[in-house]
């Protein structure tokens, strides 16, 4: 096998030019590990913002660092206590907790953050879900126990995690409203919200109640707080990335204020998620979606692409330089 691999990271914050791909020392998988031969990972919203140093302050990380979340890929070695049954099994997952890396050829991370990938889906759609679906089915199963007839706003509704929400959403029997930029509205509808409102143009004062909030944006977190009803629950899942500060303040203020009502978390899944995540989609019930894809030689096109706004879904980075786009 190889012993050097290519990753990408970066030395300081910066716009999408500070990324590099980088030869690196492949990594050893230690015990309880898998090593895993990626086939592709996703970009995040939140990487541009990190990325750029936007959020040094809360994170309190500094470069150099790695980048992406989330993976598709095949088990090639095995730590001590790992079973060497798991090598060549397909699988996607996710870096450990607060942790990047996998915009890489390998990863090195615990067995419990991998999970058989779902049949029938190939490798690039594979890398779209992990950290978003999960991030959702925490989110709306495990903490706000989403029940049927329920009214639920996705506020940030065609991105990667407002996506899965909308699909979840309905799954569960939910009315879903969804708030995203105008030219995806059609778009939003189809995922399954009975609602899709441009968000330019709507606000707060012109939405009704709802029983669940669910905000990717992390901007005006209190106006839309006020729309929840009796028992209503809100998810900011997101922060105001101009004011990281305040904007984590208020989420910490509020989680003890109205702690019944403000659910915040970090997205830490269980194994017992992940799978969950996979029998989703199996069943039908969550698709990933992927907007654009990229070689890895082009992470910074990646990047840029992400900052200019309007993603449907997901970008994915792949390790194949013959990478599709478009």
């Amino acid at each position: 096998m190889e012993t050097t691999m290519r990753a990408v990271r970066h030395d300081r914050f910066g716009p999408p030019e500070v990324l590099e791909i980088e030869r690196i020392t492949v990594p050893r998988p230690g015990p309880g590990q898998v090593l895993v031969r990626v086939h592709a990972a996703s970009v995040s919203g939140g990487e541009t913002a990190i990325r750029e140093g936007r959020l040094r302050r809360v994170m309190r990380s500094k470069p150099p660092r790695g980048i992406g979340v989330d993976f598709s890929g095949r088990v090639v070695g095995v730590g001590t206590g790992v079973s060497p049954e798991q090598v060549g099994r397909e699988v996607w997952g996710l870096m450990p907790h607060m942790a990047f890396g996998s915009t890489a050829e390998y990863v090195a991370v615990p067995v419990g953050r991998v999970a058989p990938a779902p049949r029938g889906l190939d490798p690039i759609r594979a890398a779209a879900l992990p950290a978003t679906g999960t991030t959702v089915l925490t989110a709306l199963v495990e903490k706000a126990r989403l029940a049927e007839g329920e009214r639920l706003l996705v506020r940030g509704a065609s991105g990667g995690v407002g996506s899965a929400a909308v699909e979840v959403g309905r799954a569960l029997g939910a009315h879903v409203t969804g708030l995203a930029g105008a030219r995806n509205l059609d778009w939003v509808r189809e995922l399954g919200a009975h609602e899709a409102l441009d968000h330019r143009r709507t606000g707060p004062e012109d939405l009704g109640r709802f029983d669940v909030v669910l905000d990717v944006v992390g901007t005006r977190l209190e106006s839309y707080r006020r729309l929840l009803g009796p028992g209503g629950r809100m998810l900011p899942l997101a922060m105001d990335t101009s004011r990281p500060l305040r904007s984590a303040a208020y989420v910490l203020w509020s989680a003890v204020a109205h702690r019944r009502q403000v659910l915040p978390f970090s997205n830490d899944p269980s194994p017992e998620t992940l799978a969950e995540l996979t029998r989703y989609v199996e069943s039908g019930r969550l698709t990933p979606h992927v907007d654009e894809v990229f070689p890895m030689s082009r992470i910074r096109d990646a990047h840029h692409r992400m900052e200019r706004g309007g993603v449907r879904g997901k970008l994915v980075v792949s390790m194949a330089e013959d990478a599709a786009t478009g």
